[in-house]
């Protein structure tokens, strides 16, 4: 039983490495994946008050 929580554990920290990795390195190798949507947006705003 110790040795399948050691397991658990272990691979619940390679997930967090992973993720970090990814939140690093993803920009550098995947830059569109990472880029906001370009579009402008024109929309009529009516302001009220005295």
């Amino acid at each position: 039983m110790w040795r399948l929580i050691k397991f658990l554990f272990f691979l619940v920290v390679l997930a967090a490495v992973a993720f970090i990795a990814f939140a690093y390195l993803g920009p550098i190798f995947m830059p569109a994946d990472f880029a906001a949507p370009v579009e402008e947006v024109v929309l009529p705003v009516t302001l009220g008050g005295s």
